[in-house]
């Protein structure tokens, strides 16, 4: 009999997963292993040799693990569902303009849910992940926070996850860091882990070919969107570009177009099928609205609070001040921030903990003295 009871692991087949699970067998728990399949990269069509979470590599590490250290190992094939949510998501943003965050939508539609599915039919209490961030539970919430590894934290990606979620939810990486598991997996005799490279990529897109991807998912639209204008900031035509969807708010390279000085894209107009290009000085906000909102900290936020603010994973975070109306967030950030890219995630920190987040939905500038929005771009 187990001393802790059953849990289910999501094991990648990386070092962080596999300790992971080897740190709660030796704790103690009835280890079940999980591979998850999302993905075949065949039929992405890209020209990468097959690597990272969803390789045949990846899922023998996982269970090379399981055997040596004697609990069962599963590949649960989740294609249909990541296909649907995940791949579908990703083409659609940059069809409607936008900068998606697959990552994001994996773990709060596909990952957890799918665990926690397979976790009942194995009658497993809890599910356990190797993701570099903490969860606590307080004043009847499940807050989560950053992980102790400051590099390496993963809070910002886990901010969509329920409450219900959360509730069944172990973080055993949360308090470690990464070269302490580094550590931990050499004196357990896992070398292949330890020499083991790491994929920092999209997993289905494993060329890093974005554009390539998404004219290969969506048929005839490289010539439907092709030969649109680049514009200045004051509206004059520089060029033509390749297509509104295969391009990024803050995007410097591969646009095609020499101006004799730093050209960002600052701004995607999908309805006249426009790419607005400008000084780095032109992609500052100092406000966004912020929409599908997913709180953790709080059940909601009823009065305006102070927090850090990050519009990006690798973001260090801008202090701002958010409240709440409806399910949305306005945040009116205290100094300019650059690159707000609807599409993307903003997490909303107090601290180490996460307030909560959303879908960036567009930034704006405001009135440095009255307060008021006096333009809502994006």
């Amino acid at each position: 009999m187990s001393k802790h009871g059953r849990i289910l692991v999501a094991m990648s087949g990386g070092i962080d997963s596999s300790v992971a699970a080897v740190m709660l067998h030796e704790e103690g728990y009835e280890v079940v292993g999980m591979t998850m399949k999302t993905w075949d990269y065949a039929s992405s069509g890209g020209t990468k040799k097959e690597t990272g979470c969803c390789s045949l590599d990846s899922i023998n590490d996982a269970r090379n693990v399981a055997v040596s250290l004697g609990f069962p190992h599963y590949i649960l094939d989740i294609r249909n569902e990541f296909g649907d949510a995940v791949i579908d998501y990703f083409t659609g943003e940059y069809i409607e303009g936008r900068t998606p965050n697959p990552c994001v939508m994996c773990n709060t539609h596909i990952k957890w849910d799918a665990l926690l599915r397979r976790a009942d039919k194995l009658d497993c209490e809890f599910i356990a992940t190797g993701h570099y961030a903490n969860i606590r539970e307080e004043n009847g919430r499940h807050i989560i926070s950053k992980g102790a590894d400051t590099w390496k934290d993963q809070s910002y990606v886990l901010w969509g996850v329920s409450q219900e979620s959360l509730a069944r939810t172990k973080l055993p990486l949360g308090h470690l860091t990464k070269a302490k598991i580094r550590e931990m997996a050499t004196e357990r005799g896992f070398m292949d882990l330890v020499n083991k490279s790491e994929s920092y990529e999209i997993c289905f897109v494993p060329d890093n070919d974005y554009r390539g991807f998404i004219k290969r998912r969506v048929e005839g639209l490289e010539e439907r969107v092709k030969g649109g204008n680049f514009l200045d900031t004051d509206g004059k035509i520089l060029g033509k570009h390749e297509g509104y969807p295969f391009y990024t708010i803050g995007q410097r390279k591969g646009l095609g177009i020499a101006l004799g000085y730093p050209a960002f894209v600052t701004e995607i107009r999908k309805e006249t099928n426009e790419v607005v290009l400008g000084r780095d000085k032109d992609l500052e906000r100092d406000g966004m609205v912020v929409g599908q909102l997913n709180l953790s900290k709080y059940a909601s936020i009823d009065n305006p609070i102070e927090t850090i603010t990050k519009v990006r994973y690798k973001d260090a975070g801008t202090p701002a001040t958010i409240w709440q109306e409806g399910n949305k967030i306005k945040a009116h950030f205290h100094e300019a921030v650059s690159g707000i890219a609807p599409g993307q995630a903003a997490v909303f920190y107090e601290g180490d903990d996460v307030v909560g987040g959303g879908w960036i939905m567009k930034s704006f500038k405001q009135d440095a003295t009255s307060g008021i929005f006096m333009a809502e771009v994006n």
